[in-house]
């Protein structure tokens, strides 16, 4: 099953991609959302492609967006996956400043519900965000997710501590 909508779609991740998540993962740019402080090889980007998107032997699945067109602007991925309460943290990049504001997140961060509801069978999604990004309160606002918590001076950022805002969705 490839869930899809009528900008983009999710689809699993390829051996062909590597080069992609290679270079996205090792941005130091993108780092401050994903957690990130040291760079990945390309063996590393390898076995996580190689042990593919299993949810329930990895407790965390990456999927790629690609347009209509078939390019690729983006990942979503569900990480922290807790079988017993059937619940996974959720994270979204759409990684070209270009491709930012076309609805792509929205659309897929939808699709992403989708399938986590109906196929995985989970209850709910939860998510952090940095209080200073925008975008990213917007998106998750929009989808119906809602404000459960704030973590004071959680993140630190290369402007100084910043607030993490808390959200779920029930499903």
């Amino acid at each position: 099953m490839r869930p899809s909508g009528s900008s983009c779609r999710l689809r699993a991740v390829e051996p062909g991609d590597a080069e992609l998540i290679y270079a996205w993962e090792n941005d130091p740019a993108l780092w401050p959302v994903s957690g990130t402080v040291a760079p990945f090889s390309r063996y590393v980007i390898g076995r996580f492609i190689e042990r593919g998107c299993d949810i329930w032997a990895e407790r965390q699945m990456r999927l790629m967006i690609e347009t209509a067109e078939g390019r690729t602007v983006g990942a979503v991925d569900l990480f922290e996956f807790d079988p017993l309460h059937l619940r996974a943290g959720v994270g979204i990049a759409i990684y070209a400043a270009e491709d930012r504001r076309k609805g792509y997140a929205s659309e897929a961060l939808a699709l992403l519900e989708s399938y986590a509801r109906d196929t995985l069978r989970l209850h709910q999604l939860w998510c952090g965000v940095g209080a200073g990004n925008a975008a990213s309160l917007a998106l998750f606002r929009r989808a119906g997710f809602v404000e459960s918590g704030r973590r004071r001076d959680w993140l630190s950022t290369p402007d100084g501590w910043c607030d993490e805002i808390e959200f779920q969705k029930i499903l």
